[in-house]
């Protein structure tokens, strides 16, 4: 018979087990998406970079995660990355709860990003769009009115891209990590957000030598 402290220690073990190999995948899926993505990630942070240095701003949405991941990409460039500098112009869609209720509730809950789009784009601003699947209707609605506003679109996709990765245009960048797993899609997009902040700072406001 097993004692109640030696079933305890087996299930320690499992779950520390379990825990190392949850690294291990994530580890795994960086190491490949950082052969794929490191020149879409460069392409998308000279756009932005561009785009901010002419005046313009970016916005960003998605849903869930993704939502946090629009925010914190947004939060890093009104105040401040790793080093100090004038804050930048970025607008995350997804925390104006009096606008995403009324637009959800008068017109649809897909038209949640594409209304505050049309009222706030002008063109050449920047939408980052984000989704794990590539499906989000109201992620997808973003993009088509980001178009409608000549604004430049960069997509943070996973698995096979989509609905989104089909109505990206020449001038759009996708990317978008080769994973059937929403936590390590997510966990790439962070590290491209932190890789585009973190690149953003430097091309604007490079340390002097």
């Amino acid at each position: 018979m097993h004692s109640g402290h030696e079933g305890n220690t087996m299930s320690t073990n499992k779950t520390t087990n379990n825990v190392k190999s949850i690294f291990d995948n994530s580890i795994k899926t960086k190491q490949e998406a950082k052969e794929q993505l490191s020149t879409p990630i460069t392409t998308a942070i000279e756009t932005i970079a561009t785009a901010l240095k002419k005046g313009n701003k970016i916005l960003s949405c998605g849903n869930g995660g993704s939502a946090a991941d629009a925010q914190h990409f947004a939060a890093e460039l009104v105040c401040r990355f790793e080093k100090e500098r004038p804050a930048l112009a970025a607008i995350a869609l997804t925390v104006d709860t009096s606008a995403l209720t009324a637009i959800s509730n008068d017109y649809h809950f897909d038209e949640i990003f594409a209304r505050q789009i049309e009222a706030l784009a002008k063109p050449d601003d920047i939408l980052l769009a984000i989704s794990t699947s590539g499906f989000s209707p109201n992620v997808i609605r973003a993009i088509e009115q980001a178009h409608e506003k000549k604004m430049t679109v960069v997509a943070l996709t996973g698995r096979d891209g989509g609905k989104i990765a089909k109505i990206l245009t020449a001038n759009d960048i996708e990317i978008r990590v080769l994973s059937e797993s929403t936590a390590r899609i997510q966990e790439i997009h962070l590290l491209t957000i932190h890789c585009l902040c973190d690149q953003i700072d430097e091309i604007l406001f490079p340390e002097e030598s």
